[in-house]
């Protein structure tokens, strides 16, 4: 089953005919592949192939995944990645591309050849307990916004849009508190880290993929901006950034 032809899954933006390699994107928390379906239009050296997880976009009505091992299960058994391609994941994204890979890889499944993992912490350095998830939609969305931004005010401001935007944000913060890390082999793959020179998420945090990667060095770049600095002002350096790393 190719990739491709699982359109409840994957959203392949138009246009990069010719490209020879897909990149494919995994959302932040709570995100849809709307995000990464915009970028298609400046990234014409490969093919953007966005992941719609179930709760959102045009999956709102399915239940979301509350748990990385049936996520990652759910991935390994619905997509099958074949012909070159690259993994991109930004925040919560980074952190379930990097378990795709992993459990690809236990699979005996074709490897990206190439990680591109945006503002999350390398998995094995110790996190603080967070119990986010547990939290009241309000109260969940306000402090996301606070830790991290990205929702919009009119969100916030609206009892009815947080109670929907909340269902996606929760199961996948739930999915990131209680996520386990597991000691393995380091990936035979590349990675290129990226990040926002403001944000939470540190230079020395992002710097410690190094661990999980035995395909050379690690390659890191931050840009000006927070958690989303890819939608500042620097957003075309960050996408030929991303689109030099994919190719």
């Amino acid at each position: 089953m190719d990739a491709l032809s699982t359109p409840r899954w994957t959203i392949r933006a138009p246009g990069a005919d010719q490209a020879t390699r897909t990149l494919y994107c995994l959302p932040h928390g709570g995100g849809s592949a709307a995000e990464y379906v915009r970028w298609a239009r400046d990234l014409r050296k490969v093919a953007v192939c966005a992941i719609q997880l179930p709760g959102r976009g045009s999956r709102l009505a399915e239940p979301p995944h509350t748990g990385m091992d049936e996520l990652i299960g759910t991935l390994v058994d619905e997509l099958d990645f074949t012909g070159p391609y690259v993994l991109f994941g930004h925040s919560f994204g980074a952190l379930v591309a990097y378990e795709l890979a992993q459990a690809l890889r236990e699979a005996g499944r074709t490897l990206p050849e190439r990680l591109i993992l945006s503002s999350y912490p390398a998995p094995h350095l110790p996190r603080e307990p967070s119990g986010l998830h547990l939290l009241p939609d309000e109260e969940l969305l306000a402090e996301v916004a606070r830790l991290h931004g990205g929702i919009p005010e009119e969100v916030l401001a609206n009892a009815e849009l947080c109670r929907m935007a909340a269902v996606c944000v929760r199961a996948d913060y739930r999915i990131v508190e209680t996520y386990a890390w597991r000691p393995r082999p380091p990936l035979p793959v590349p990675m290129t880290v990226l990040g926002g020179q403001q944000d939470v998420v540190s230079a020395d945090q992002l710097a410690a993929w190094a661990e999980h990667t035995s395909a050379g060095p690690l390659q890191q770049r931050t840009f000006p901006g927070g958690h989303f600095y890819f939608r500042e002002r620097q957003r075309a350096v960050v996408l030929r950034a991303v689109q030099a790393a994919a190719c």
